[in-house]
């Protein structure tokens, strides 16, 4: 993308027009092909909750249930309060409904212009704080020039682009995308292999974005006119909060170590000076460090006390005390891939697996939704 087509972008704000194919072992994946168009199914109008995260009951991780296989490359998942999901494909585009009991996923909307080419496609998912009234949902994904969010009704009519010139590429697109307690809409983009777009406060690569629901710079953002609420950032595909409001994002790291940051406003994260601990106080340091090997962090989401971390390359569900203690590795190995993790409004876990996104050995079943009910 050149200069001149920068400055036309929404926000004004330069983009990194990296399509480096710069591959990272603990972050690389690869494309897969997009599965056939299914038949759209009747839509729901339940009204919805966007909690990323609860103060309820403790999931109970020694009773899996699987309550959706078969679907292609899952991504972002966002909750109805009716306990049904949203679940986005990331290489097809469709946003599939999961029903709280389990059973085939059906086709819900299908979003157009979904570019998906390695870890770009149909990515982050969340529903309006204020759903039962407007009925947006929101989506991250890469289109043909840039990563962009869009906002749509699952009655049908075209999505809404309501923020758009974040840069892509084959790998590190970020794109997870959460409503906070604040009610406002937070993003995570990648550095989209430009490691330099993260330090620069002007460009919207490789930071924690805060916006409005229409998708204008927040009010309260630490430079006014701004979209960006934190920076040095390598790819960040977690968001989470606690119930005393503190956001927790997790960070792919490139060769040595992936992280658990405790998000502040302003603050700068390091990428590319720093990988890990070491700033040396320029720079905030994670509260917790995993090796590549060990985690390849994604989603995130809180439940009481804990933090739990789906890991890609790690092949494990990390839990992550929050009032102290040593972070503990579940189902290592068992379940393949793990993508996304997310509390449903009942206080349920749900965990999805990714071994069919060109990287995973595939299982029978896969890609499949696990549920752990709350005790």
């Amino acid at each position: 993308m050149s200069t001149a087509d920068r400055s036309s972008l929404r926000w004004k704000v330069a983009v990194t027009a990296a399509g480096a194919a710069l591959l990272a072992a603990c972050s690389s994946e690869e494309p897969t092909a997009a599965p056939a168009p299914r038949a759209t199914p009747p839509t729901s109008t339940a009204p919805a909750s966007a909690a990323p995260s609860t103060d309820g009951g403790t999931p109970d991780l020694s009773a899996p249930e699987t309550i959706a296989t078969g679907i292609e490359v899952p991504w972002g998942l966002a909750f109805l309060p009716d306990g049904s999901a949203l679940v986005a494909e990331r290489d097809s585009g469709d946003v599939l409904r999961v029903r709280a009991g389990g059973g085939r996923p059906e086709q819900v909307f299908r979003v157009p212009g979904v570019a998906a080419d390695g870890e770009g496609g149909l990515l982050g998912l969340a529903v309006a704080a204020d759903y039962a009234r407007t009925r947006w949902i929101y989506a991250y994904h890469t289109a043909s020039d840039d990563n962009r969010i869009v906002r749509f009704k699952l009655g049908g009519g075209a999505p809404e682009v309501i923020f758009d010139g974040i840069g892509k590429a084959g790998i590190h697109n970020g794109g997870r995308i959460a409503f906070g307690p604040d009610k406002m809409l937070y993003v995570g983009t990648g550095d989209a292999g430009d490691g330099s777009a993260s330090q620069d406060a002007g460009d919207t690569n490789g930071k924690i974005l805060r916006l409005t629901p229409e998708g204008r710079p927040a009010p309260g953002n630490p430079t006014a006119g701004s979209p960006v609420w934190s920076l040095g950032h390598r790819n960040v595909q977690g968001l989470a909060w606690a119930a005393d409001g503190t956001m927790y994002g997790i960070e792919f790291g490139q060769n040595r170590l992936d992280e658990v940051n405790k998000i502040e406003p302003g603050a700068n994260y390091g990428w590319p000076e720093v990988e890990g601990k070491g700033g040396d106080g320029d720079y905030v340091d994670p509260i917790v460090t995993w090796s590549t090997d060990e985690a390849s962090p994604s989603g995130a989401a809180i439940a009481g006390d804990t933090l739990y971390v789906a890991a890609l390359r790690g092949e494990r569900l990390w839990t992550v005390p929050l009032d102290g203690g040593e972070p503990r590795a579940e189902f290592s190995g068992r379940y393949g891939r793990l993508r996304t993790v997310a509390v449903a409004p009942d206080g349920a876990l749900w965990l999805t697996t990714s071994n069919t996104d060109g990287r995973g050995d595939v299982q029978d079943g896969d890609d499949r939704i696990l549920r752990f009910r709350a005790r």
